[in-house]
């Protein structure tokens, strides 16, 4: 029943085309997991490339799939990893469900995310050059055993105006779609290298009272 509980706070819904073939990631308890990116469509035509981590109970991962359209149902999970001398905040959405779809179906959304958790670090509001309000909240979602995920979300607008006045350790609920942008992250004054970010875009989001 915990657990049911726990998966129920960090829901993840996705329709989309394997771009890769399986690596493999780690092993316990003699399951494995691998990894693969899936492509998943945006409204504006442009995609996303999201990292799936998938168990070898689930699918075959001798097979290369690249090019099918599977729907997965997970959760977004986090795990810092360390490099570089410190700690680097690693994303992917862990599979619990995996079926092949024949298409996308029209009118359905094919990216959806629901997070039940708390904010974890005062919340960073600014607004663009062109005057687009951004908040970005970073927020704890529990995990059985005393785990956490750590979830990067980025707000705009009224939601932005509204989440810049959480404080850390606001319970809250938030919905939206799971994105991909690229950055450059500057290694030295020589040396640069272009990077992914994976963050929560928010399409609506709940201040609930404090348990």
């Amino acid at each position: 029943m915990m657990i049911d509980k726990v998966i129920e706070n960090n829901q993840v819904a996705m329709i989309g085309t394997i771009t890769a073939p399986f690596r493999f990631s780690y092993e316990i308890f003699g399951e494995g997991f691998y990894m693969t990116e899936i492509e998943v469509r945006r409204l504006s035509e442009s995609t996303d490339i999201i990292p799936l981590m998938v168990s070898n109970r689930l699918m075959d991962v001798t097979e290369d799939y690249t090019g099918s359209m599977i729907k997965v149902m997970g959760q977004f999970r986090s795990y810092n990893r360390h490099e570089e001398k410190r700690n680097r905040l690693v994303l992917s959405v862990f599979a619990r469900e995996v079926e092949f779809a024949e298409e996308e179906e029209p009118l359905v959304k094919t990216n959806q995310i629901f997070l039940d958790g708390y904010v974890c670090k005062p919340p960073v509001y600014r607004k663009t050059p062109l005057g687009r309000e951004i908040a970005d909240l970073l927020i704890a979602v529990n995990r059985p055993y005393g785990k956490s995920d750590y979830i990067p979300c980025i707000c705009w607008g009224r939601n932005a105006r509204f989440a810049s006045g959480f404080e850390v350790g606001t319970h809250t609920q938030i919905w939206g779609r799971i994105q991909s942008r690229e950055y450059i992250k500057k290694l030295s004054e020589e040396e640069q290298e272009k990077r992914v970010a994976y963050e929560v875009s928010v399409s609506k989001l709940e201040a609930l009272e404090i348990d």
